[in-house]
């Protein structure tokens, strides 16, 4: 990176989490700034990391995979080599949307979108067909989203 973020940058972010198609003469009336002054802060996040992705967000259901499954997985022992395994094939099933590495009584948390509770089985079957280190998966059915969403504060 090659800095740290300002406050011209921390408002540009908090603007373009919000709607990363906004015209960068829009998001420099908001911020104060010149049209070329942001089209160079927004380069500069871009090639540092600082933004990661400027994606469509779609909605689930419209998608036809209205459940939303939270899988807590346990490993077998402490098997470092099985979490990069397992995140390597998880990284190519678009299903599995988030995965997180926990404390707890699990080791792994998995956010799965599916079509249907039998849809989730057969992902599940395909969890522990591919990945014979995960030795066992506990299940929540989402009942209702309360909050979607990606975006992370910029506090300085």
């Amino acid at each position: 990176m090659s800095g740290p973020l300002d406050a011209f940058d921390r408002s540009i972010l908090e603007i373009v989490q919000r709607n990363c198609q906004l015209k960068a003469e829009v998001i420099a009336e908001q911020v104060g700034l010149s049209a070329s002054a942001v089209q160079r802060r927004l380069k500069r996040m871009r090639e540092d990391g600082v933004i990661a992705a400027e994606i469509a967000v779609v909605d689930r259901k419209a998608a036809g995979n209205a459940m939303t499954f939270i899988a807590g997985m346990e490993i077998e022992r402490e098997n470092y080599d099985a979490l990069s395994k397992f995140r390597l094939w998880a990284d190519r099933q678009d299903h599995i949307q988030q995965v997180y590495y926990v404390t707890g009584s699990v080791d792994l948390i998995a956010i799965i979108t599916a079509r249907d509770v039998g849809h989730y089985d057969e992902i599940t079957a395909g969890i522990m067909a591919q990945n014979p280190q995960i030795r066992r998966i506990h299940t929540n059915v989402v009942l209702k989203d309360i909050k979607l969403g990606l975006f992370v504060p910029v506090d300085a």
